[in-house]
């Protein structure tokens, strides 16, 4: 295991690497971006009660008022319910997961639903967004595009946000998140503490360049945003590293079941890149995808 920075690299970090997501106007982004292409992925299984509404506001507001957005994909992952066609009518270009390319065979998850994404994208620049967004708005995709479009050494992007959580009916400001704050923080705190910077290490809202992701080893399932974290850092550095505060963000909570698998393959790839634990599966580094 890497020895721990000193604490000041950190802090150091943050405040270069910490941003707002009104630090940028729409038009300075738009001038940004100017040849380079991005794509809006949203890997869902079983949201068709929200994800119609992610795509139609990504589609409006970024894709035919403002050429931010190139293409919106959603990447269905075995859904039984009408994922797949709610997306399509409200305007994404779908594909099931397993659909492509079956010749790699299929291991269901979000994981692999986002580097199945890369054989059906075009996009210089990825961002992913959760599928089950029930409180949010576009300025979320703006403010992840920030970093990459205005810093050439920034490579992936992080969003983070309060995350309310209802109970019995009541909203309880910053209780979400109960996997990042009683797993995901722990082990980077000790097992990669030059990550300690990041607010929301988890969080399903982020963006990356492609020739970044198209190079990292992808767990199939739902520990992908901290393997990349941390593949990154290592391969990258830190400063190739951004977050960006994007307000307020409410989604579908999980039971306590769930999320116990959740964990349980957070701490697999997390032990396993500290050298802890056994080896997890994963999609390889996904060179020449198309």
């Amino acid at each position: 295991m890497p020895d721990t920075p000193p604490s000041y690299s950190v802090d150091g970090w943050s405040g270069r690497h910490t941003h707002h997501w009104d630090d940028w106007s729409l038009t300075a982004l738009t001038a940004a971006k100017g040849e380079r292409t991005v794509s809006l992925v949203v890997p869902a299984r079983n949201e068709a009660a929200t994800v119609g509404d992610v795509v139609a506001k990504v589609r409006s507001a970024l894709v035919d008022t403002v050429a931010l957005v190139d293409e919106v994909v959603v990447i269905d992952s075995d859904s039984t319910d009408d994922t797949y066609a709610v997306a399509t009518d409200a305007g994404a270009t779908v594909h099931r997961s397993a659909e492509i390319r079956p010749d790699l065979g299929t291991r269901p998850g979000k994981g692999e639903a986002m580097w199945k994404s890369m054989f059906v994208t075009s996009g210089e620049l990825i961002v992913f967004m959760d599928a089950d967004l029930v409180d949010w708005d576009t300025h979320f995709v703006p403010g992840l595009l920030g970093p990459l479009l205005t810093d050439p050494g920034v490579e992936l992007v992080k969003g983070f946000y309060e995350r309310p959580m209802v109970v019995d009916g009541a909203t309880v400001p910053f209780e979400g998140g109960r996997v990042t704050e009683l797993v995901a923080r722990p082990l980077i705190g000790l097992l990669f503490p030059e990550l300690a910077g990041l607010h929301q290490p988890l969080a399903g809202e982020w963006a990356v360049r492609r020739s970044l992701f198209e190079s990292l080893s992808v767990p199939h399932e739902y520990a992908v945003e901290l393997a990349a974290l941390v593949d990154t850092q290592r391969t990258r550095g830190l400063d190739a590293i951004a977050q960006v505060d994007l307000g307020v963000r409410a989604h579908r909570h999980q039971s306590l079941s769930d999320l116990t698998g959740m964990a349980t393959q957070i701490l697999a790839a997390a032990l396993a890149r500290a050298g802890a634990g056994p080896q997890v599966d994963e999609r390889a580094p996904a060179r020449g995808f198309r």
